[in-house]
């Protein structure tokens, strides 16, 4: 099928895809479960729209009936989508089946569940065009492999004959987005593509994105939580909440000058540079997102809002009202010409700084070492996996110490040792003046076990789904034996769940009642239900909604200041540890590259790994201005670590190091820099000084 042949009958001044007053319902046994009500949008050729909003909002929804899949029990009820012109809604399967995949298609958000694993790439890749336009075998493998090269993957001729497994997360979505790419369809949907990626790969593969938009002329429609990822690839926004649009347009009005209440509270939540953790700590939004059957009257967002007005607000259905003289800008609310949107919150609370210390941890040229076997089934050669490698650093008392690095980088398996999971290979590990270095967590005492404790990434798999919360709490409170009697431990968990801000009532209740943010508060008051001194966080906040994060955060800040608790932060998420983080330590490939205060570490002089990493950062502020580096190949195997700088086959300073070649042959020594800000790189001081900081404020 040629282009011509898709676009007939249909003028580019128009726009390639216009939803109007959609409403999307899913029918159960018990009752009509309303998903998506009057949502209309509309995206002109070329452009790229963002769809923004909490879980549950509505964002896929609207994505999936793009695609008509919705499956049996859901069903568009109201409304229209008509793509170039021609109404999607009422379109038969043989007709939809030539538009999907060759004029729309859609990137998911997990790539390995858009691949064959049983199928060599190239074959995944040749299919397209040979099912959507007829194209022969041979030329169709001819596309991939031009394809793959389009999409920046090295050594294309190895990558269409290799099998999905044999590709990191990274490469596999952008064999994903090449498959989509490769019938040149006008619409392309990504739904949160990047969500399971580092921040280096979710650079790359944005860039990637953009620069393929400008080339095929493809218009999108972005799907993402993360506000500062929609400004780097939309030029026009759409925020949703409950099932509804309650704002959109150009990206930069509305981030600039937001016209509802829920953006605005948005913003509020999410850490822009200024946020500090004491003087301007983040605003969640109050209350919970409503279940669609239990949407109140009037306003979705009224009972969260601050401008709620009774007898106003949740008086009737409050329809898209156009903001004058901006660009095609709408909003969803009564009162936002008399709202002030530059008045300073009033809510937000200055936080009196916790003191730090004494040094509680401590850790001295730790490595972690794991032998495997080379062979398929345990034989063949033994290799050595250097996981972590001469780790040293101490934590004190009150502090927040943030660990970050790419996946891979041996972060968890730090964590895993300090817990006790693991033991160390060499090295020691002082907690409270007790070497725990080669003691496993079956042979520590109860007081050592409950003094350090977890709260895990996924608050989904950490609790026992058919147990009650105060069950489980309990539990933990028998295991540290805390307390004399069941009386004891049932008002003890009830403290914890004051705590974690929970009502007490939720004792009773089942983890399935819970949303993902309660259940990491259960999570939460279970690690310190023995009295943790040091808690580690590994990615707690990563699988929560922004708005969720916010609150999440702030209550382990306050439970940090009031019992003095140790808090080792693992992150990949920037943003928030420059928010929270007393001190930074940098990781990769087992090495710490760079360790000192947040300010040393966000600041020049930088490691290039560092640099790397912040210029990759999102940040959903208009004014910042960001040095792009997007770090070539992947994070090196820690089976086959190159030799000298662990970083070196990455590195885009290495050409400035004398004499030439070192970076090849030695390991760099820790160089200890003004107020002991340490770098772990052959750089000269010289070439340290002529660093300029990746993130700017522009100038008003």
């Amino acid at each position: 099928m040629t282009d011509t042949a898709k676009d007939s009958g249909w003028d580019p001044s128009q726009p390639i895809l216009e939803i109007d007053h959609l409403s999307i319902s899913f029918f159960t046994r018990l009752r009509e479960i309303p998903a998506v009500m009057d949502f209309s949008c509309k995206v002109m050729a070329g452009e790229a729209m963002g769809l923004v909003g909490e879980s549950g909002c509505g964002k896929s929804t609207v994505a999936l009936a793009v695609m008509r899949e919705l499956g049996k029990t859901g069903k568009i009820v109201a409304g229209t989508i008509k793509f170039k012109g021609r109404d999607l809604t009422h379109m038969g399967q043989d007709e939809l089946q030539t538009i999907r995949g060759s004029e729309i298609a859609m990137i998911y958000q997990e790539p390995m569940a858009s691949l064959n694993p049983a199928m060599k790439i190239g074959a995944q890749l040749a299919e397209v065009p040979m099912i959507h336009s007829g194209m022969s075998k041979d030329d169709a493998w001819k596309l991939a492999r031009q394809i793959v090269a389009y999409v920046r993957l090295p050594d294309p001729d190895r990558i269409i004959n290799a099998y999905p497994h044999q590709l990191s997360g990274g490469q596999q979505q952008r064999i994903v987005i090449a498959m989509a790419l490769m019938a040149k369809p006008a619409l392309l949907i990504l739904d949160e593509p990047t969500t399971a990626l580092d921040v280096t790969v979710e650079a790359g593969i944005v860039d990637l994105v953009k620069d393929l938009g400008e080339k095929y002329g493809t218009s999108m429609l972005f799907i993402s939580h993360n506000l500062g990822l929609v400004m780097d690839v939309c030029n026009r926004i759409c925020v949703m909440y409950s099932g509804e649009a309650v704002e959109t347009g150009n990206v930069v009005q509305v981030f600039d000058k937001m016209r509802h209440p829920y953006t605005q509270a948005l913003f509020r939540s999410i850490p822009l540079p200024g946020a500090d953790k004491n003087a301007r700590p983040l605003i969640s939004i109050p209350g919970n997102f409503p279940l669609p059957h239990e949407r109140p009257s009037g306003c979705n967002f009224g009972p969260r809002c601050d401008y709620f007005q009774k007898g106003r607000c949740d008086a009737a259905d409050i329809p898209m009202d156009t903001v004058p003289v901006d660009d095609r800008h709408a909003t969803r609310c009564l009162r936002w010409q008399e709202i002030d949107w530059d008045a300073p919150p009033a809510k937000r609370e200055v936080k009196v700084k916790a003191p730090v210390g004494r040094v509680v941890l401590k850790m001295e040229d730790l490595k972690k070492y794991y032998a495997i076997s080379s062979g398929a089934f345990g034989g063949g050669a033994k290799k050595v996996v250097k996981a972590n490698e001469t780790l040293s650093f101490e934590a004190r008392e009150g502090e927040t110490l943030a660990i970050v690095g790419e996946s891979g980088c041996g972060k968890s398996t730090f964590a895993k040792v300090l817990m006790g999971l693991e033991t160390a290979t060499s090295g020691s590990i002082m907690l409270f003046d007790e070497n725990v270095q080669s003691t496993p967590i079956q042979k520590r005492n109860v007081d050592t076990v409950s003094s350090v404790q977890m709260v895990f990434q996924n608050p989904f798999d950490t609790l026992n789904p058919s147990m009650t919360v105060g069950r489980q709490i309990i539990r933990a409170l028998e295991i540290f034996k805390h307390g004399k009697s069941d009386a004891d431990r049932q008002a003890r968990m009830l403290e914890l769940l004051d705590l974690v801000k929970l009502p007490r009532a939720f004792a009773d209740r089942m983890p399935r009642q819970l949303s993902g943010g309660q259940k990491q508060r259960v999570g939460i008051a279970r690690a310190f239900a023995g009295g943790a001194k040091v808690v580690v966080a590994d990615e707690p906040v990563s699988a929560l909604d922004v708005s969720v994060q916010a609150a999440v955060t702030d209550l382990l800040m306050d439970i940090q200041r009031e019992n003095r608790t140790t808090l080792l932060f693992i992150s990949h998420d920037l943003s928030i540890v420059r928010y929270l983080s007393d001190r930074v330590m940098v990781m990769y490939l087992g090495h710490v590259v760079e360790m000192g205060t947040t300010d040393q570490v966000f600041s020049p002089p930088y490691h290039p790994y560092t640099e790397a990493l912040l210029s990759a950062v999102p940040i959903a502020d208009t004014k910042v201005i960001r040095k792009r580096i997007v770090l070539d190949g992947d994070i090196p195997s820690a089976v086959n670590p190159p030799p000298g700088c662990p970083f070196q086959t990455r590195c885009r300073w290495k050409s400035q190091v004398t004499p030439a070649g070192l970076c090849d042959r030695e390991m760099p020594p820790v160089q200890v820099l003004e107020g002991g800000h340490q770098i772990k790189c052959h750089l000269s001081a010289e070439v340290f000084a002529s660093m300029e900081p990746v993130i700017k404020i522009a100038a008003e």
